[in-house]
């Protein structure tokens, strides 16, 4: 028994280049995000996927409906794979949260798994209704290709659990692009192969240079 799954993320938003905190906010897809889901949809046409799961945010729905246009197949949406809520900071960008909440922003910087921004959520609640969906995919499409649509926190902490990281640096340590494919190939519901990471050769030449993108990681100077 294999099960393959297409762990992808939703195209480019309005705020996807604006270094804002927007996981609950229900934003369209821009022109660009439309173009990158439509590269995709081209790789995949010959893959032949049975099944389509998606947040039900509108820009996960409008990437997973585009990417399985040739398979002619309907998204179906679970609740479990929707976008990290940041609560009070929705909207803002890193800096004006910087200087609105310092406090609860570095303990969020130091900890984003289990500490979370007042009406938000924390990672390790994201992974708690995040896992459960991939689990019941796994187990109602044996030996099926199945694309998951969902994004940037949510996959990154799926993938932590299933490979064994340490999910306090999700953040820090991996990275998803917009319209990016991962692919991971599952034996049974517990033990997954991370076959294709972070992929966004259907749309460009070179992944991009990591950059801070809300997280100061990659901003501070190492002595």
């Amino acid at each position: 028994m294999t099960t393959r799954i297409y762990l992808i993320r939703h195209g480019a938003t309005i705020l996807s280049a604006e270094d804002r905190f927007a996981g609950a906010t229900d934003v369209d897809l821009s022109d660009e995000g439309r173009r990158q889901a439509e590269a995709l949809a081209v790789r995949l046409a010959d893959d032949r996927l049975t099944a389509v799961y998606c947040s039900p945010l509108k820009r996960t729905v409008e990437t997973a409906t585009i990417i399985v246009r040739p398979h002619d197949l309907t998204p179906i949406t679970r609740a479990g794979l929707r976008e990290i809520d940041h609560g009070r900071w929705e909207s803002l960008r890193r800096i004006d949260v910087e200087a609105q909440f310092p406090e609860e922003y570095a303990a969020w910087e130091e900890d984003p798994f289990t500490y979370a921004p007042l009406d938000g959520e924390s990672g390790l609640s994201v992974m708690a209704r995040a896992l459960p969906v991939i689990r019941e995919v796994v187990l109602k499409h044996t030996d099926e290709n199945v694309a998951v649509v969902s994004h940037k926190a949510t996959i990154r902490l799926i993938i932590s659990s299933l490979l064994g990281f340490d999910p306090r640096g999700y953040r820090d340590r991996l990275d998803q692009a917009p319209a990016c494919l991962n692919v991971l190939d599952f034996k049974d519901p517990v033990r997954a192969r991370l076959m294709v990471f972070n992929d966004v050769s259907h749309y460009v030449d070179q992944p991009g240079r990591s950059s801070a993108r809300l997280s100061k990681w990659w901003d501070v100077e190492k002595e």
